[in-house]
């Protein structure tokens, strides 16, 4: 120690010393060695790293990048695209390491540049995992005046907690938020209690029950270009809407953002309470923020309750050609 501050004091002499941290060292003989980290692509902006750490890292070459924000299920399929994820799974005396920490440790990584835009590389190496956890040794973070800030900066918009609003119905508090890729079973349950009559006026053909792919067109979606609002029954307590969801709004706008299309369903059994209404002003809202030209809808004749609706909330309804549908349309910016 007396060597390292003398060291200090000669290269800066200005510096302020206050003493050394010492921490026990970390003896995990049976850990694996990983590498996680961030980068800035020149194309892409902030990309996420994962890999087989250590010292022989460069010559190993094992290595996967995802584009952030990751959740759990694209932090698992970044680790599968390395050979140390086999490794991960356990073999022979070796056990299975805490793959659900590694996970977590990508999510967190992700969302660590997201929100500091001036993290321009970050490396972990090593991270030790094993079937206790994960533990860093080692990080380098190097930081730079960043360019843009915000969402501007990723390929892919983060989630917009932002946009995330309670409102009360019939005495219980609901959360109206932007859906996200995990709510597939949710939205699954969703369409499940929906009544076959408000299914046609909503897909315009009966709809019995989707499979993966179409469901995962539903949840997985590019914030830039579309929105979809959920409201979930849920609590305070948890926050997150994993509840059941009673309504949904969704709103894809063109690549110039001058229309949006907007659809529009609510829970058969909780209809006439006020939630359609809170649904599309919150759509109304956020699309006149982004400076959407107009909100355009295609609603069956026969869908007297929305039609209702939208005439309520200032729409303009057309006449079409075919004479079972009519379009809704609200001007959102001013001339």
């Amino acid at each position: 120690m007396h060597a390292m501050s003398k060291r200090l004091r000669e290269l800066r002499p200005n510096a302020r010393f206050s003493g050394f941290t010492v921490q026990k060292m970390v003896r995990k003989p049976g850990a694996h060695e990983l590498i996680v980290g961030a980068a800035t692509d020149l194309v892409f902006g902030p990309v996420v790293l994962f890999g087989q750490g250590g010292t022989a890292v460069e010559v190993i070459g094992d290595r996967a990048v995802a584009l952030p924000p990751l959740n759990m299920a694209l932090a698992k399929e970044l680790v599968s695209r390395t050979r140390v994820s086999k490794l991960l799974a356990g073999y022979r005396d070796r056990p299975t390491a805490d793959r659900e920490a590694v996970y977590l440790t990508l999510m967190q990584i992700a969302q660590l540049v997201a929100d500091v835009p001036e993290i321009a590389e970050l490396d972990i190496n090593p991270l030790l995992a094993d079937e206790k956890g994960v533990i860093a040794l080692d990080a380098r973070i190097r930081v730079a005046q960043a360019k843009s800030a915000g969402p501007a900066r990723l390929a892919i918009r983060p989630y917009p907690k932002e946009l995330e609003e309670w409102i009360a119905l019939d005495g219980r508090q609901v959360l109206v938020r932007p859906i996200r890729p995990e709510d597939e079973p949710l939205f699954k349950d969703f369409l499940a209690r929906i009544s076959p009559e408000d299914i046609h006026f909503r897909f315009f053909h009966m709809v019995r029950d989707l499979p993966h792919t179409e469901l995962a067109r539903f949840t997985q979606i590019d914030y830039e270009r579309e929105m979809s609002f959920i409201a979930a029954a849920t609590t305070a307590a948890d926050g997150a809407g994993r509840g059941e969801s009673l309504g949904e709004v969704r709103a894809v706008a063109d690549p110039d953002n001058i229309r949006a299309e907007f659809a529009i369903m609510v829970r058969s059994d909780i209809q006439r309470h006020g939630l359609g209404n809170a649904l599309l002003e919150k759509m109304i809202r956020y699309c006149r923020s982004r400076g959407t030209g107009e909100l355009i809808g295609e609603v069956l004749s026969g869908n007297e309750r929305m039609l209702a609706l939208a005439e309520d909330l200032g729409f303009e309804i057309h006449h079409r050609p075919d004479p079972q549908t009519l379009r809704v349309r609200l001007k959102l910016q001013p001339d």
